[in-house]
């Protein structure tokens, strides 16, 4: 029932037939709704921005690298020697990058990890461009392992202020794989274009603006920031995420060798000049998936695996056919599993990481993926050279069943629920509930 003025009005019996479309509009906005309520809270806007401009040059450093050290010194194999030599460095420093964050705030670490970042590359661009020794190639671009991990540390924002609003956490945390997505789709698409139309040092040059401007505007939105505590932190990350860090390997492993795959598929078919638009399909499929998973109730890491699982066995089934339209189709099909699984599997992340050191969590299980991803490039690339490129797409597909049965049999397939961080802030609505 309801009052109007001093008249007490009872509709419960018999509604209007009026009252229909506003029934539907309170349907409608209940299902658009959870990102506008989303962005609604005090600082959400601001620190998302930066994170977003800074998040971009994460897709283009390493394609821009390889086309400026491949075009200055004609030697593709010193490219990619250079780039792996920044994944390892990236690999043993972020995660101590991401410790000194949770330990003394993200401003005061980020801005001068960001600067040394930057300062690698430009270096790297010095020395290409003067021919200095191969060996300073290689220490300029390891420079660049201290940038922080931009993505990891907008998703401690949010835990900060939704400690309270686990169903509106699991939307921020879908935007937030759905904004890897996106910069990773063009990322790449920019540097190449920026390094093909302008010169060979335009993408890293771009690249390094963006980062320091994306992190000077993320690091000042300091009233989002989650606090740092002078509690002592107990308990171990690495510990903690044992079990999970297999499935971000494996996980890695899928994304490494698809992509590897495809473009040897397409460059036997004739067409390596659509690759990257095919490759931009699938990461087209896992945003749209992880914005439209951000609306609905979060699915247990168990079943998201399995979805991963089968929908990874049809880019195989299409390419065998020799058809690049069913192909494109079943890429987009299988990237709308990707999403899912890698914001369920963060959200377990959250729930099992000692408190005070979220940051270092996140950024172990993102160095697992890199980790994977360079294990199934190399698998991919041997089977293209010994069984060709259709037979490649087994390596995903045989990697998406072996995250299914660390999923199964682990220890981490639960649904999300409420993240177990006893930090609360007031900027938090109890309302903001997705």
């Amino acid at each position: 029932m309801t009052v109007t003025g001093s008249t007490l009005v009872i509709t419960a019996a018999c509604p209007a037939p009026a009252t229909a479309p506003a029934a539907r509009r309170r349907a409608a906005g209940r299902a658009a709704g959870p990102y506008r309520r989303l962005f609604a809270l005090p600082g959400t806007r601001g620190f998302t921005a930066g994170n977003l401009i800074a998040r971009l040059p994460m897709g283009m450093f390493g394609v821009s690298a390889i086309m400026m050290i491949a075009g200055q010194r004609g030697s593709y194999a010193l490219a990619g020697a250079v780039t792996a030599t920044g994944l390892a460095a990236t690999a043993v420093v972020a995660p101590l990058t991401a410790r000194l964050i949770d330990r003394h705030g993200q401003a005061r670490i980020a801005v001068p990890a960001t600067l040394i970042a930057v300062l690698g590359s430009l270096s790297l661009i010095v020395c290409v461009r003067t021919g200095a020794p191969a060996w300073t190639l290689f220490a300029s671009y390891a420079v660049t392992a201290t940038t922080p991990n931009i993505g990891g540390m907008s998703r401690a924002r949010w835990t900060h202020l939704l400690r309270d609003s686990p169903a509106a956490h699991h939307t921020a945390m879908s935007f937030e794989q759905a904004a890897d997505e996106l910069c990773f789709m063009l990322g790449p698409v920019l540097a190449a274009f920026l390094c093909g139309v302008l010169f060979p040092e335009a993408g890293t040059l771009a690249g390094a603006a963006l980062l320091l401007t994306g992190m000077l505007v993320f690091t000042s939105c300091r009233a989002t920031q989650p606090p740092v505590t002078a509690a002592p932190r107990r308990g171990s990350p690495l510990r903690a995420l044992g079990p999970l860090l297999p499935l971000f390997l494996v996980t890695g492993v899928v994304f490494g060798s698809m992509e590897v795959a495809s473009i040897a598929y397409l460059d036997f078919q004739g067409l390596g000049a659509a690759s990257g638009l095919v490759l931009a399909l699938q990461a087209a499929g896992s945003c749209a998936a992880g914005l439209l998973y951000g609306t609905v109730r979060a699915r247990s890491l168990k079943a998201c695996v399995c979805a991963l699982a089968v929908l990874m066995t049809l880019p195989w089934a299409a390419a065998a056919t020799g058809s690049v339209p069913a192909l494109a189709c079943a890429l987009v099909l299988a990237g709308m599993a990707t999403a899912p699984t890698m914001v369920t599997a963060m959200s377990q992340v959250h729930a099992r990481t000692p408190e005070g050191r979220l940051n270092e969590g996140m950024t172990l299980a993102v160095t697992a993926i890199f980790a994977g991803i360079a294990v199934g490039s190399a698998s991919a690339g041997s089977v293209v050279e010994g069984a060709g490129p259709v037979a490649a797409y087994a390596v995903p597909a045989a990697a998406a069943l072996i995250a299914l049965a660390i999923a199964l049999t682990g220890r981490s397939t639960a649904r999300p629920g409420t993240c177990r961080h006893p930090v609360r802030s007031s900027r938090g609505p109890r309302r903001a509930r997705a």
